[in-house]
This record gives structure tokens, sequence and C-alpha cells, in this order.
């Protein structure tokens, strides 16, 4: 994953809670003359609002990590949030899911580019655990296994191995465009079709 898409899904992923913030703030000024529903959860949730932003900052201090080639740094960066508390427990409120899918492809994205190929795939099968749904974030956990399958394939002598990564990649790959063909079909409701 690059710096960019992973500043982009952070980004996105704030201006929905941002959104959400704005929907609260509505709703708090109705408050007053609207009866309280009880047991209502509040619409935003602070322990989210702070892991997004700890998101933010790993992930930046990740970029500045990178830039500078120190990979280890940047990959301690990115653990110290897959490694944290997270809100919702072991089952994770949806949007520190998807944060947490996306913090591990790029996880693998870094740790393959180190050769660290069988450890890059772990954190494909964690982010994919978090990300079960067909989503984007689904879809760019199996590009980011190609492209770990690709450079592995790359890394081997000519051979069969070689081709089984290349297989696998390409494998990963066709399941990637597959998800977000899904993903975008289903947000356009007749596929993009003129």
């Amino acid at each position: 994953m690059t710096r960019r898409s992973a500043k982009i899904t952070i980004v996105a992923l704030g201006l929905a809670v941002m959104s959400a913030v704005g929907v609260s703030c509505a709703r708090s000024e109705r408050a007053a003359t609207l009866p309280s529903e009880p047991g209502a959860a509040p619409v935003v949730d602070s322990v989210l609002l702070a892991f997004l932003s700890k998101a933010r900052a790993a992930h930046h201090k990740a970029d500045l990590a990178e830039a500078s080639g120190d990979m280890a740094g940047a990959i301690a960066s990115l653990e110290s949030l897959t490694g944290g508390a997270r809100p919702g427990g072991a089952t994770p409120l949806p949007e520190a899911s998807e944060v947490l899918s996306d913090t591990y492809a790029r996880l693998a994205d870094l740790r393959s580019t180190r050769g660290e190929f069988d450890t890059a795939l772990r954190d494909i099968d964690a982010g994919l655990a978090l990300a079960q749904e067909t989503t984007y974030f689904r879809g760019h956990l199996f590009e980011v296994r190609g492209l770990v399958e690709e450079r592995r394939a790359k890394s081997l002598p000519e051979g069969a191995d070689r081709e089984r990564a290349r297989k696998a990649a390409m494998d990963a790959f066709d399941e990637a465009v597959r998800i977000q063909d899904q993903v975008i079909s289903s947000a356009l409701g007749d596929g993009g079709a003129r």
C-alpha cells in the first residue's frame, strides 16, 4: 500500500466520523425538545475517535520512518496500532475493523519489500479476518496479497516455486478485481452501465 492510499483511507474514515459528529451535534441541539431514548448509545464514541486519531498518527509516523528508509520503524509504528486496544475489543467496531484491515495491508506491503513474505501473508490473513464482508478493504487485502506473491516470485530462481508464487499472485489479483467489481456494482446499482 502506498503512503498516499493509506492517507486516503484514513482521511475517508476520519471524514465519515466527522460527519457523524455533525449529525451528533445536530441531534444534541434537538435533544432538548425530544425525549431521550432509554439505553440509546451515543452517536459518536469518544473511544472510536481516539482510536482513529491514534491510527492517523501511527500512519504519519510510519510515513516519516519509511521516507527516511527506516522500514523497521515504519513497521513498529503500525504494529503499535494492530497490537493495541481496539474499540469493541475482540469484535472491533466496523470503523476500527476497516482501519485495522487497511493497516494489516500496509504492514504486509512493507514486510514484503524486506523479503518477509510469510509474515506478510500472516498480516493479510489477520486483515481478512477483520474484513469479511465484500468491501474495498477486503479487495485491497487481496490486491496486496497479489503484490506479496509477485515480489516472492521475483525473488526466486526460475522453477516450480517461482511459478507457484506467480500463480498465487494472479489468483489474488483476480480475487481483488472480482471483489472490487462487486463493490462497484453494488454501489452503482446498475453496475455502471450506460
